[in-house]
């Protein structure tokens, strides 16, 4: 068996190493023992750089595993990685990066002092001690951004929507002089109401008939399927004229047929005739005696028919409040419950409006809202609107267990979004007794 020349350490063949210098090609061998002292020369180089062990070393590898925390041996001794040119390049290059920044000022430790003296000996005169500069600027933002903060939210607190806006380009809606129109409803309301004590004047009619007499016309207007500013309008004629005209009992629900009568002459367009409204009454009336009160009540009450009623205001509250359909059913609802109650009329058309608004967001949402665009529009804050928004409550409260159901009736029904099955606002009476 022949044995190869590779595995021979001494027998190292010379190589051939071809140096180029003027004309000619020079060449010159090197033998295997040199090799192996620039090989040594490499290693004490390693150990100049470094000052570790020369090359070459092992890394321990169980050193490293121990310090992954996989044992809890005795320490591990680190290995050292062998150093190459380019490795070193590395090392000598960081070194120099390192020193340039050990140069550079230390701008932040030196701009702030610490004090490790006896906190309780100094507290006094750390009291007068100037503010560095930029805690003052950084105290000085913070309070610019809180005070930013607090006006931003007083100016969202003030904020007020236009509700004519989207109706702009609608002609019907008068947007140029629906702000004039409803300051002449305002001055008009203190003299188209009537008085609330003029039932003392009447000698055969009391409150209670006035209520039941109301509580009927409201049936009666929705058997006829009339407009809801007829409905107003009725019950407006009705006390004007008892304010001014003395009834006897007999005759009050004759009173109220033709004051039915009347609003519907101005509101509808296809009144009801005369014979619907005797019939309607069970014939307790002529055609006759129905055209002669007719005639009475006008002279009476002097044919002034165009008065402001809670429906005017109604409406407009409404669209500031931003109203949908239930909150719409539900304001109604209790400002007929209002109809129907003669302590009411110590409260004028528009803040019966806003006061049965303000009752019926609270029955909805379970809080007491009222924002600034209904309080612009309305002039009436929330404060002033609680007393008469309790008295709606307890109202609303009886609608369906007393002798006048005639209001929760109509509202029980789909046409209306079943209205009357809200809970009332429990909580506004509750705060009064506390």
């Amino acid at each position: 068996m022949a044995i190869t020349d590779e595995n021979k350490p001494a027998l190292i063949k010379p190589s051939a190493v071809q140096v180029k210098g003027g004309s000619e090609m020079a060449t010159r061998k090197v033998v295997g023992v040199e090799t192996r002292s620039n090989r040594r020369v490499l290693g004490a180089i390693n150990q100049n750089l470094v000052g570790g062990q020369g090359y070459p070393c092992v890394v321990n590898k169980r050193g490293l595993s121990d310090e992954n925390g996989i044992c809890d041996k005795n320490l591990p001794v680190h290995g050292h990685r062998p150093i190459t040119r380019k490795y070193a390049a590395q090392i000598a290059s960081s070194q120099k990066h390192s020193s340039e920044e050990n140069k550079k000022p230390k701008i932040a430790a030196e701009s702030f002092s610490v004090w490790e003296d006896d906190m309780e000996e100094n507290e006094a005169a750390n009291d007068n001690k100037p503010v560095p500069m930029s805690l003052e600027q950084t105290e000085k933002v913070s309070k610019g951004k809180d005070q930013m903060e607090v006006e931003m939210e007083d100016i969202f607190e003030e904020a007020v929507i236009d509700i004519d806006g989207d109706d702009a380009k609608n002609h019907l809606a008068a947007v140029e002089y629906v702000g004039d129109l409803f300051a002449n409803y305002r001055t008009m309301e203190v003299y188209s109401c009537a008085s609330p004590t003029y039932m003392a004047q009447q000698v055969d009619i009391n409150e209670r008939m006035r209520s039941i007499l109301i509580d009927w016309l409201i049936e009666v207007h929705h058997k006829f399927e009339l407009r809801e500013e007829t409905l107003f309008l009725t019950v407006n004629l009705i006390d004007r004229f008892l304010e001014k005209q003395g009834i006897v009992r007999k005759k009050l629900q004759l009173v109220g047929l033709v004051a039915m009568l009347l609003a519907c002459k101005y509101e509808e367009v296809c009144a009801p005739l005369v014979e619907d409204l005797v019939l309607i009454s069970d014939k307790a009336y002529t055609r006759k005696e129905v055209l002669e009160m007719e005639s009475m009540m006008l002279n009476t009450l002097q044919f002034n028919m165009s008065v402001p009623t809670a429906y005017v205001f109604m409406r407009r509250y409404l669209k500031a409040a931003q109203c949908d359909r239930k909150l719409e059913l539900l304001s109604f609802m209790l400002v007929e419950l209002c109809l129907v109650e003669y302590e009411m009329l110590k409260f004028p058309p528009s803040f019966i409006a806003a006061a049965a608004i303000y009752t019926a967001q609270t029955t909805l949402y379970g809080v007491q809202q009222w924002s600034k665009t209904c309080e612009v529009h309305t002039t009436y804050s929330e404060d002033q609107l609680l007393e008469c928004s309790r008295s709606i409550v307890g109202y609303h409260q009886k609608a369906a267990t007393g002798k006048l159901t005639g209001v929760h009736r109509k509202y029980s029904i789909s046409k209306f979004g079943y209205a009357a099955k809200c809970e009332p606002a429990h909580f506004l009476v509750q705060q009064t007794q506390q």
